[in-house]
């Protein structure tokens, strides 16, 4: 029961690991070169470290933008 257990949480991990590594490549791409610091490249390659790369990236590696900046094109009724 006991080896059970542990699978089930190396797969939680690999799932938690996958799931960042995902979402930071994603945000990555997505985002304007101007509102990253460093460079898209050194994000994306440290993105790769296990657990701390993505979690690197989210806390220092995007600038903060109000949200009135985020999309230019778009402008609220009334």
């Amino acid at each position: 029961m006991k080896e059970r257990a542990q699978k089930k949480v190396v797969a939680l991990g690999g799932a938690v690991q996958f799931g960042l590594l995902a979402a930071a490549l994603a945000d990555i791409y997505q985002r304007p070169a101007e509102q990253i610091r460093g460079g898209k490249l050194p994000w994306t390659l440290a993105s790769f470290a296990n657990f701390v790369g993505p979690l690197s990236y989210f806390f220092f590696g995007r600038k903060r933008v109000s949200p009135r900046h985020q999309h230019p094109g778009r402008h609220r009724a009334g």
